[in-house]
């Protein structure tokens, strides 16, 4: 008879479980960790059962937290297993139907270990019920192959100037490789994804980006219409719609390719979805002010002022911006999040519990 055990980090608290059949039972301990991260003493761990591990493990907490609180010694005030369990419990359950967007890039895509535990939040976020709608960058990719075939680019008010050929270039990155890197590694995690490009289907709907600084951003393109319709069918069925943001123009000038910022088109979807959430995967802790402190939350108006102050600036603008533009149109909560921190995703969609605000450590939230 063999006993097995696994551990997994949730809310900075390891939760271990352990199966022993010689005693026919099964049991929870607990301790404090560092990070977002799941652990096996299994010889071969995949990544689809580390995802499965993490969703059982939610699954299973709230039923047994709620046996343990019976005792009048183990009340949630009192016990941190019990509290973290109860915050999870209350995030899935408001979650569950919703919709949750995702613009995935940066260190989170390129480091190995981030890209396969953000993979595992999505195959575990599907299994709780959540409906996730991933959109994805690519520009170091973009970067190494416009690189290879010697072709000039250049970023004007964090957006890149997308001449003829970089376009070309990055449609071929993003619709081919990158696009179906990450769908398949949703579908090894155990979750189920389809890779699509705004161009199918005509899913993303573009005009000429008009800069307001007056900067000629030649084909980046300013999403006019989102087909909603294709993505909700794809959601009905269970899948995890994966968009390379290039997309199409419109009426006569249908043909026409255009590079679309990947916030920009997260943000949009969002926003046309009437999403849950929508969150903004970067680089950095989230909005810092000028002494470089994170702000944890700011509304719109308090947006504009640190945009207009330059306190917000470069690639910071779209993030922000279209945070805001998205919460307008009826998202929740918009979270600009530092996808440097292990399972990011899942550490701020269920962090905040029911209330849906986010760990309150993981970056910015923007609200009305």
């Amino acid at each position: 008879m063999r006993t097995g055990s696994t551990c997994v980090t949730l809310l900075g608290l390891s939760i271990a479980a352990v199966w022993s059949p010689a005693v026919h039972g099964f049991g929870f301990g607990f301790g404090f960790g560092f990070g977002f991260g799941t652990t096996s003493t299994s010889t071969s761990t995949s990544t689809r059962r580390n995802a499965n591990t993490i969703t059982n493990t939610i699954r299973k907490t709230h039923h047994t937290i709620i046996k343990m609180t019976s005792d009048s010694d183990l009340d949630s005030a009192s016990n941190p297993f019990a509290k973290a369990a109860l915050t999870i419990a209350s995030a899935a359950d408001a979650l569950r139907g919703e919709i949750v967007v995702v613009k995935y890039g940066g260190n989170a895509m390129t480091s190995p270990e981030l890209a396969q535990g953000f993979c595992e939040d999505v195959a575990a976020l599907q299994k709780l019920g959540v409906r996730v709608v991933v959109v994805h960058g690519g520009g170091p990719q973009i970067n190494r192959m416009l690189d290879r075939v010697g072709v000039e680019s250049r970023f004007e008010g964090g957006m890149r100037v997308s001449s003829k050929e970089v376009v070309e270039v990055a449609e071929m990155v993003l619709c081919a490789s990158v696009n179906k890197n990450i769908a398949s590694a949703i579908c090894g995690a155990g979750g189920r994804a389809i890779g699509l490009s705004g161009r199918d289907d005509d899913l993303l709907q573009c005009t000429k980006q008009i800069d307001p600084n007056g900067y000629d951003l030649e084909f980046v393109g300013k999403v006019e219409v989102v087909n909603t319709d294709l993505l909700t069918s794809l959601l009905d069925m269970g899948l995890t719609p994966v968009v390379s943001p290039i997309g199409c123009g419109m009426g006569p000038d249908h043909s026409t390719c255009y590079n679309v910022n990947a916030d920009v088109a997260a943000g949009r979807i969002a926003g046309e979805l009437k999403a849950n959430r929508v969150l903004f995967l970067t680089d950095i802790a989230g909005v810092l002010n000028k002494q470089m402190e994170l702000l944890d939350s700011l509304n719109v108006d308090q947006v504009k002022g640190l945009i207009d102050d330059e306190t917000i600036t470069g690639g910071m603008i779209p993030k922000v911006t279209y945070a805001t533009d998205a919460v307008k149109l009826g998202v929740k909560g918009a979270f600009i999040t530092d996808g440097r921190v292990p399972h990011a995703l899942l550490n701020e969609v269920l962090g905040g519990g029911g209330s849906g605000l986010g760990s309150g450590k993981g970056g910015t939230i923007v609200t009305l």
